[in-house]
């Protein structure tokens, strides 16, 4: 009966020795597997943060890339942001053309806008319009894609100054404002504009007489929107439409504050001007068209000629 004891308790305890032996051993293996899993995981969450790195690159690869194949694109069909030389260091708010010749050139300023910008561009595309856009140095800082959206959509770019300030300037300020503008365009997009747009159309502040002295061409306008005082969409569309004419300059704003009266009346003015019998052009195809009606200017110019006294 001892000797069964004995025997009995021994047993017993080795099995209790193999069981924990085996438990021990599946829990290793468990362990052993976590662990694996886990380096795996933080493998896979690696090679997927590779690979968004990669993606990354290529978007930005394929957008380089698109905006270098529209500029040879522009420079192979003539097309530029540069004026022709006959119209640098002068003022122009718009285009000596017959009447018969109806072109219209629709301007926006104070952009790029997060909030209204993609929504113009989206609409001139559906309409297959061109426009010429005065940005702000600061915005294109601020909203570098934007800008790049405008060049690679096959829009002009111009000059609106750094900062937009209204008040006098020195001539250190006013030449801060307009070249890094230029500077901060081209190292963005590639172009070299030498369009000039003085903010609020003020030319007794500095930033003119620096832009005309460096050879921009000013671009001034001669149908006034008005959208920067925010008036209902119907008035809106009439200050421009009491204005307009062939070789006309519109000045509408894609920036600068709430501009979702324009966003809204702008399909309406595409067509009410298209109903007219107009087309659209930008600023630079507008000045290219003038030169080939030389006396037209000479006419204009002879009626404003003061006689002697």
């Amino acid at each position: 009966m001892e000797n069964n004891k004995s025997f009995f308790g021994t047993q017993g305890i080795l099995i209790v020795i193999l069981g924990l032996a085996g438990t021990l051993s599946i829990a290793l293996m468990i362990l052993f597997k976590t662990n694996t899993s886990d380096a795996q995981s933080v493998s896979v969450k690696n090679k997927d943060n590779a690979a968004n790195v990669k993606t990354q690159q290529r978007l930005e690869q394929f957008k380089t890339e698109m905006l270098t194949s529209w500029q040879q694109e522009a420079q192979a069909k003539g097309f530029a942001t540069d004026v022709p030389s006959n119209f640098q260091g002068v003022v122009i708010s718009e285009a000596k053309l017959p009447p018969e010749k109806k072109v219209i050139a629709l301007t926006f300023d104070d952009g790029p806008w997060p909030s209204s910008t993609a929504k113009v561009l989206d609409i001139l595309k559906k309409n297959n319009i061109k426009g010429t856009f005065f940005v702000v140095g600061q915005n294109v800082k601020n909203y570098p894609d934007l800008t790049k959206r405008v060049v690679t959509d096959g829009h002009v770019i111009a000059n609106h100054t750094w900062h937009h300030w209204y008040h006098h300037m020195n001539a250190q300020a006013a030449a801060y404002e307009v070249a890094n503008t230029s500077d901060i365009i081209y190292q963005t997009t590639g172009v070299k504009t030498s369009l000039f747009r003085p903010p609020g159309g003020i030319m007794s502040n500095g930033v003119a007489a620096y832009a005309k002295s460096n050879k921009y061409a000013v671009i001034m306008w001669s149908a006034d929107s008005m959208d920067y005082a925010r008036p209902g969409i119907p008035r809106l569309i009439n200050n421009i439409f009491r204005e307009a004419k062939p070789g006309g300059i519109v000045l509408m704003h894609d920036g600068g504050g709430d501009r979702s009266h324009t966003v809204t009346a702008l399909p309406e003015i595409i067509s009410k001007f298209r109903k007219q019998g107009y087309e659209f052009v930008t600023v630079p195809e507008l000045l290219e068209m003038q030169d080939q009606y030389p006396h037209l200017v000479a006419q204009k110019a002879q009626k404003t000629k003061k006689p002697k006294p």
